[in-house]
């Protein structure tokens, strides 16, 4: 809904209120009118129940609404001596309206000395846990929100199985645009595997979505910086939740969409290119930080045959094997046609006296037409500059040698749309662009070459109505030539240069789908290791994501803080027990 339809829909909210309510206000002692004065209408009903005025804030935020108004149903029935489980509930399961049947019918009194402890250790139980959730998800939507790294597109700079706190004040924290959703949940319910918030995903038009808030964004003390590691919504989100493939596009609400986490490369105004794997911004070459460790794809020729101890001695996780091939077939000109036609994108790595070392898409039919093995002594793998420099210097090794992704790829950003042919059909992972990145209120010139490139913004990230009449390009139905931005946007990359989803793939990243800043690694879990010890990172405890330097892990500080506050507890407790 637009702002004016929310405006609209709280005096609705107001004037329910105020008709369901009025006669306990003036039970209370209030005047009538002041159950229909929005916002003055909580603090005066937060007096009645004999609540802190500073719960009227938490009625207003999003969420946290949803936590907090049953628990004003009840507290007000309770005012008002209905401290029965029947009252409770029908409190709770009537969304309020019991209150209009009380309001009108019964000759209730306002208690306003009631006492507020709870009179059974289930309430008392129930009260700390609502108490617990509407703080925890305080602190989670608007603080600071834990992270699991699912992926490897930043390793080794992130790991698999680092824990993360993300902070979202550094940027400033966006306030919920889902406004009925689950508490501390993302898109899914764990366990039941089910949509944590109402949003009806076949039909955009649908009531359900129109409870959806305008997007705002708190200030932050930050602004996004080329190279600082981001956690955002991924803009190209097709998942139905977080446990189940994709089978087809669903329309998520922005703040519902799967979170990613990627480094800034590029910030809205930039220009950016790739060059043989090397990103350069405004024509510079972009220099990671000290810590950042990004892996590229190399070819390695072994002496012998490829072994799991030359594997392990150099930590070698993620590789590929090559494929051998007969050199006569491979140089045979209608088999070449073939591979070509085919879409096989296979691709020489390298010769011996019989055989071509091949990689590409491999399939069934392929592999019994071509009758392949795989190579002994040639594979594909990513590390760092630095750990192929160390692999070079083994006796077991006749070359190391950086590969570049050469000609079109399948699947790069922009993807022809609507008939729209893109003269970016020669771009890859490791040669792309140059790109302009998108700054609200920049200008771009607007025509057949460029319009791939901001289609999707216009379409679905700004919301315009596009179409294309021969050479033409229409907007919300008039000729245009050019666009202006409503929002920065950003190009987000995994320093696993080629094990990584990133912008090249899906495209920019508009700012309201800015999550936060990774700020602090507090736990790191090893799955592949043995032994329960063992599969702990203790060295990346308590370790800070970006800085100066090498990572240093503040675990042991930790420790002795904890054991200050513990022996420190123990005494005063001591000294307490022999003064009395």
């Amino acid at each position: 809904m637009s702002i004016s339809q929310w405006f609209i829909f709280f005096i609705i909210v107001q004037v329910i209120h105020g008709l369901g309510t009025w006669k306990l206000y003036q039970k209370a002692g209030r005047k009538p009118w002041e159950a229909f004065v929005p916002v003055y209408n909580s603090i005066v009903l937060m007096k009645i129940i004999n609540r802190p005025t500073w719960w009227t804030i938490l009625l207003f935020i999003p969420i946290i609404n949803l936590i907090m108004f049953p628990v004003v149903w009840v507290e007000t029935l309770r005012s008002f001596g209905k401290n029965s489980t029947a009252d409770t509930w029908l409190g709770i399961f009537t969304f309020g309206f019991y209150i209009y049947y009380v309001n009108y019918t019964q000759d209730v009194k306002h208690i306003a000395d009631r006492s507020l402890v709870a009179k059974t250790k289930t309430g008392d139980t129930i009260s700390s846990l609502l108490f617990a959730v509407v703080v925890a998800t305080l602190v989670h939507t608007y603080v600071m929100q834990p992270y699991t790294i699912p992926s490897p597109s930043l390793e080794k700079s992130l790991l698999v199985g680092d824990f993360l706190f993300v902070s979202k004040f550094h940027y400033g924290a966006r306030t919920p645009m889902t406004t009925v959703a689950a508490p501390m949940v993302h898109d899914t319910i764990p366990f039941i595997h089910t949509k944590s918030y109402l949003y009806d995903d076949n039909n955009p038009n649908s009531w359900k979505n129109k409870l959806q808030l305008p997007y705002f964004r708190f200030p932050g003390f930050e602004t996004i910086k080329n190279n600082d590691i981001v956690v955002f919504n991924w803009p190209r989100d097709t998942l139905f939740h977080m446990y189940k493939p994709a089978d087809r596009r669903y329309s998520k609400p922005i703040d519902k969409k799967t979170n990613y986490v990627k480094r800034c490369v590029g910030i809205a105004g930039d220009s950016l290119q790739i060059k043989n794997g090397d990103i350069f911004i405004n024509g510079k070459l972009l220099i990671l930080p000290e810590r950042a460790k990004p892996q590229f794809g190399f070819n390695i020729q072994m002496k012998e045959p490829v072994s799991e101890e030359f594997m392990n001695d150099h930590q070698l996780t993620d590789f590929l094997r090559v494929i051998k091939i007969q050199k006569n077939y491979w140089d045979n000109n209608e088999a070449q046609k073939f591979f070509k036609e085919a879409n096989y994108n296979l691709r020489e790595l390298g010769r011996d006296s019989t055989s071509v070392f091949i990689t590409g898409n491999v399939d069934e039919e392929l592999a019994k037409k071509m009758n392949l093995s795989y190579s002994d002594v040639f594979f594909q793998t990513n590390m760092t500059q630095q750990k192929a420099n160390e692999v070079k210097q083994d006796s077991r090794v006749v070359s190391v040698s950086r590969y570049f992704k050469q000609g079109a790829e399948d699947g790069i950003y922009p993807d022809p749309q609507d008939g729209v042919v893109s003269k970016t059909s020669n771009w890859n992972s490791d040669n792309f662009g140059p790109i302009y990145i998108p700054k609200a209120g920049a200008t771009v010139k607007l025509d057949l070459k460029s319009l791939p490139l901001y289609k999707i913004i216009i379409t679905e990230y700004e919301g315009n109505e596009l179409k294309v009449v021969g050479n033409d390009i229409f907007i919300n139905g008039k000729k245009a030539t050019t666009y202006t931005f409503k929002q920065n946007y950003y190009w987000m990359m995994g320093d696993n240069r080629n094990n990584s989803l990133d912008a090249r793939y899906f495209g920019y990243t508009p700012e309201n789908h800015i999550v936060g800043k990774p700020v602090f690694i507090w736990m790191s879990w090893d799955s592949n290791a043995k032994g329960f010890f063992n599969k702990i990172r203790w060295e990346r405890l308590f370790t800070t994501v970006s800085g100066e330097g090498q990572p240093q892990s503040y675990f042991k500080y930790f420790i002795g803080l904890l054991a200050l506050y513990f022996v420190g507890e123990y005494f005063w407790k001591k000294k307490k027990a022999n003064n009395v």
